[in-house]
């Protein structure tokens, strides 16, 4: 723009005005995105996870539309943290939570496995929050001797439907072992006791809760865990949620309750909550 000493040609005044105050809003934008930026986009999140995880997650025996437990205690703690509402929902099935997560019906699971095809919808939020062993279960006639994955082959195992223990397992189990599926691990209780299958496969705290709640006997638990993973809160891609912000608040708020150590609390309260309801 040509200039006359410090002012602009009388033509170009209005326009040479109307720049400059582009230029202001500009500024003014940009200056309340940056703010934003500090605060969640979101305030309503919904959250679920697999139904059968006691102590980590339960169906509520007062509202069938809830979870409780441990991770549902954890997220309450989160969403606390970052000043939000995130409601704990009952999806359904853990198959069926892990379909609407891809969908983006809901936004969070709380407590779940890394695994690659988990990966194509949903992003995990570091650091993870637990760290959980899955065993093998016999039944105590069976007298199994199990030092590796190996010891495995020939045999029947069990599990439910849509569930991992790992990366490396899974694969190994994939060309490697026989495993059946069941929609609930109470299913998968009764083939080990009835003798249908010669081990189960899951995870620790929740087959105690349920081999205590179904009141059985004869089963024994194998020392050496197959394996023992990182339990993490994930985020679908598909969740108007998943944004870098969000993500970034997810992982400060879950690194500060790490650091805390609450999720040793949470899960010594809900072992015992769920004594308490199944008695």
């Amino acid at each position: 723009m040509k200039q006359l000493g410090n002012r602009c040609r009388p033509a170009s005044l209005f326009r040479n005005m109307g720049c400059a105050c582009l230029a202001v809003a500009l500024t003014l934008v940009t200056h309340r995105a940056s703010a934003a930026d500090t605060s969640p986009v979101c305030t309503h999140m919904v959250a679920s996870g697999n139904p059968e995880f006691p102590p980590y997650l339960w169906r509520d025996p007062n509202d069938a539309t809830r979870l409780i437990g441990a991770n549902a205690d954890f997220i309450q703690l989160l969403a606390k943290e970052l000043g939000i509402t995130i409601e704990t929902k009952y999806i359904g099935p853990w198959g069926r939570v892990q379909e609407e997560t891809k969908l983006g019906h809901e936004d969070l699971i709380v407590g779940v496995f890394l695994t690659l095809p988990r990966l194509d919808y949903m992003d995990y939020v570091y650091p993870p929050f637990r760290v959980t062993p899955s065993d093998i279960w016999t039944q105590d006639t069976a007298h199994l001797n199990y030092k590796s994955w190996a010891d495995l082959r020939g045999l029947v195992g069990v599990t439910v439907i849509h569930n991992s223990f790992g990366q490396d397992f899974d694969s190994y189990a994939k060309t490697s072992l026989k495993i059946v599926t069941v929609p609930s691990l109470e299913q998968a209780l009764k083939m080990l006791q009835m003798s249908r299958v010669n081990y189960l496969i899951y995870e620790e705290a929740p087959v105690q809760a349920y081999i205590a709640k179904m009141n059985l006997r004869g089963l024994t638990q194998i020392a050496r865990p197959i394996s023992q993973e990182n339990l993490f809160l994930t985020i679908s891609h598909k969740s108007a949620c998943n944004t870098d912000v969000m993500r970034a608040l997810l992982a400060k708020a879950a690194y500060k309750l790490n650091k805390d150590n609450v999720m040793d609390d949470l899960v010594r309260k809900n072992i015992a909550l769920w004594r308490q309801q199944t008695k």
